[in-house]
């Protein structure tokens, strides 16, 4: 029987009320209590847009694996898969910073709506760069809200678009930079940070392109307005913005450059990529090595990714009126400016952040992603990959840049 069914107290089913009591609901002399429905338990995840959600349950402190920094054991993501809502598309995969300086893991996030001018990517590959460990560590100028998904950069195939979206459609090949969100299966950015991808441009080749040559073309034409014929000194040279540097430099540029870097391994695949001449500044001065290299001239423009002691030689290296570019300080110390060398020789100092370009001057951010897919899709550039990890390898691309293993751009394979 059930609760309508149930014969209340002094009311006779189907009986007619008198007359003055018509229009009046009877009450029962007994309360009924109506049976409490049931709610599933809430499961809050992240968004994809960097937005907030709830930790999965924390793990005691003796199964997370060693601290990034440490570097005589590989490290694996802890698997953590909270209950969501099944059903074709309701979660994908993610990286997940839950805590800083400790290992990512990777989690089911749910998806949410887009925005009218907003884009959803099934992204296909993500670059790893050396923001996404610092912005783990705590770091980085920017530091996103806990919990959040790493990577800025990242190609794939559109999935999704807004109501207000005109700039690309279902389907389309698209490069992207996006604010810490990249490395997972999907990711949903701002119709104006997406860059179509021309048809003889594949997506894993079109996923090297965005920091690495974004920062290389904005580096040597708008900061140091590079000239042919000029002389570029390029320090950590093997790296994936050195590579990046060396071969606008010498093939769209046509410019000559002198590749630094820490090994003789690392030298080679540089002169390998391009370079004219290679120095090992492990082994002894880099400035007296270039005064070797072409007498006591110096080089016109030099692009500095060490800091400390290498950033120093590499500014005394400078010729009358050369320029030299700060791109980051992979080697941990920051170098104090001896102004006086500015003064002797008439040299110019000058730093790039070039992410700060796309909110500061983003038609110029926008024309340096443009150009590196106009040069790569010209033949002129030739994007060279380091490494593929998965995504559940994440932790182990993280330990294969800070230890300086990695030669050119590692890359995150998002496909299954």
């Amino acid at each position: 029987m059930t609760v309508s069914e149930i014969p209340l107290p002094g009311v006779t089913k189907g009986a007619r009320k008198p007359k003055g009591q018509r229009g009046k609901r009877a009450r029962p002399e007994t309360p009924i209590s109506r049976p409490r429905r049931l709610r599933a338990p809430r499961v809050a995840l992240p968004l994809s847009s960097g937005g907030r959600g709830r930790r999965c349950p924390a793990l005691p402190a003796a199964l997370w694996p060693l601290p990034l920094a440490t570097p005589d054991r590989a490290m694996s993501a802890h698997i953590c898969r909270p209950k969501v809502q099944q059903g074709p598309g309701r979660h994908y995969r993610a990286a997940l910073c839950a805590e800083l300086k400790r290992p990512l893991a990777t989690e089911d996030v749910a998806r949410r709506p887009v925005r009218p001018h907003e884009v959803r990517v099934g992204v296909s590959f993500c670059g790893v760069n050396f923001a996404d460990i610092l912005v783990c560590r705590g770091q980085y100028q920017e530091r996103p809200h806990l919990p959040f998904t790493p990577g800025v950069e990242f190609s794939g195939t559109v999935l999704e678009i807004g109501t207000d979206v005109s700039t690309v459609k279902e389907g389309d090949r698209v490069i992207g930079v996006s604010h810490f969100n990249a490395m997972a299966e999907e990711c949903i950015t701002d119709q104006k940070t997406l860059w179509q991808i021309p048809e003889k441009v594949s997506l894993q080749e079109a996923a090297i392109l965005p920091v690495s040559y974004g920062t290389a073309i904005l580096a040597l034409e708008h900061r140091a307005h590079t000239q042919p014929g000029e002389i570029v000194l390029v320090t950590a040279a093997a790296g994936a913005t050195g590579l990046a540097l060396i071969d606008v430099a010498t093939n769209v540029l046509q410019a000559k450059v002198i590749a630094a870097a820490g090994s003789d391994e690392k030298c080679k695949l540089a002169t390998q990529r391009g370079a004219q001449y290679s120095v090992n500044y492990s082994q002894g001065s880099l400035k007296e090595a270039v005064k070797q290299l072409l007498g006591s001239g110096g080089v016109n423009v030099a692009i500095d990714m060490v800091g400390g002691d290498v950033f120093l030689e590499a500014l005394r290296s400078l010729a009358w009126e050369g320029r030299i570019v700060v791109l980051g300080f992979a080697g941990g110390n920051i170098a104090s400016l001896p102004t006086n060398l500015l003064l002797l020789k008439n040299v110019s100092a000058m730093g790039l952040f070039w992410g700060q370009y796309q909110h500061r001057n983003f038609p110029l951010f926008s024309k340096s992603l443009s150009s590196a897919l106009q040069y790569c899709q010209q033949g002129l550039i030739q994007p060279y990959l380091g490494k593929v990890f998965k995504l559940e390898e994440v932790n182990d691309a993280f330990l294969h840049v800070t230890e300086r293993r990695s030669t050119g751009k590692v890359l995150l394979s998002l496909k299954s």
